[in-house]
């Protein structure tokens, strides 16, 4: 009788919380490192299923929400690579209370942020099995821009995570300006939000809020936008900043580490997490620099521009396939400490 030889192929497992159905972060960053992997790739949401004795290497998204998955993964290969890419909800609320989340720091033989402030948040005693990959996406052309009027886009599902609120407290100061005009793309997964969306529209005409939009749909806004706000009160590492920064569109976002750790500490284009009106007031600085070569504008366009190759996918490629070499290779976790 024959061997299986498609046994011995060492096999990837990706779990994702979301799949192509929710077209958010988790599913973006899963399907690419799928696509980079020339080992057998799957993405699920729970482990295990029925291809699960081919597995190899699991890496999993969310500390948090992939837990079940990570548990069940340890208890049946204790030496077997697993990788637990930490998400904003992960960093910056879960870890520090959750105690599934906490036991995923301890069972990973790797740690992945996406962003160069992630290792702050992790605990000191893991920051030694923890590494940065940033995401990326390819370049696009930039966009010859007019000057008649600021326009901003907004882009991220109406939850609270996202911050919605400050960006309609921000359109209403801005409601007589007939010179700044902001789109909202994103979904309710609020009923109050997407309320309040509607609210917010109906009394000032420099707000529109278009609902959700397939990703290629929401590039291209983007890419013609004049500028785009990230408002987040937590994230691991937005696939809008970078989008934005590789369009050739300069970001304003509120000055939290997830933000700070895509944009740099020295970006001109911050402001405070839930200020409505510092928000209003960068976007007017924004606006009356339009076409000014030393503006704020041109200055926040050239700091995106240093910042972009960090986001080039051949550097997310490499670091990928190296962390799956890392763990198919010496997967570090001692089992007897794994609990």
């Amino acid at each position: 009788m024959k061997e299986d030889r498609s046994l011995q192929v060492p096999q990837v497992v990706i779990v994702s919380p979301a799949l192509a159905d929710a077209n958010n972060g988790n599913w973006q960053t899963a399907r690419r490192w799928q696509q980079f992997l020339s080992l057998p790739t799957r993405i699920i949401k729970q482990w295990p299923d029925e291809l699960a004795d081919r597995d190899r290497v699991m890496l999993a998204l969310h500390a948090r929400r992939s837990s079940p998955s990570i548990d069940n993964w340890r208890d049946a290969h204790r030496v077997r690579g697993l990788a637990v890419i930490l998400t904003g909800t992960d960093l910056y609320r879960d870890i520090e209370s959750d105690a599934s989340a906490q036991r995923s720091l301890r069972l990973a033989d790797a740690l992945v942020v996406l962003q160069e402030c992630g290792p702050l948040a992790v605990p000191a005693a893991f920051r030694g099995k923890t590494r940065v990959i940033f995401q990326s996406t390819r370049r696009r052309k930039t966009v010859v821009k007019g000057v008649r009027r600021l326009r901003a886009l907004m882009v991220g599902h109406l939850r609270a995570e996202k911050d919605p609120e400050v960006l309609f407290a921000a359109a209403r100061l801005l409601a007589e300006r007939d010179d700044i005009r902001i789109d909202h793309v994103g979904h309710a997964l609020d009923q109050l939000l997407g309320e309040a969306a509607m609210a917010t529209m109906a009394v000032s005409a420099s707000y529109r809020w278009l609902g959700g939009l397939v990703h290629a749909a929401t590039r291209r806004r983007i890419q013609r936008a004049d500028l785009l706000i990230h408002a987040s009160r937590m994230e691991g590492g937005a696939h809008v900043v970078m989008e934005a920064v590789c369009s050739g569109t300069p970001v304003i976002a509120s000055a939290i580490d997830g933000n700070i750790g895509m944009l740099g500490g020295d970006y001109a284009g911050y402001f405070g997490c839930g200020d409505a009106t510092g928000l209003a007031a960068l976007l007017l600085q924004c606006r009356a620099s339009q076409g000014q070569s030393d503006g704020l504008l041109a200055r926040l366009a050239a700091q995106c521009q240093q910042r972009a190759a960090l986001f080039a996918p051949a550097a997310e490629r490499a670091a990928v396939r190296q962390l799956v070499a890392e763990l198919l290779a010496d997967p570090i976790t001692d089992p007897t400490a794994a609990a």
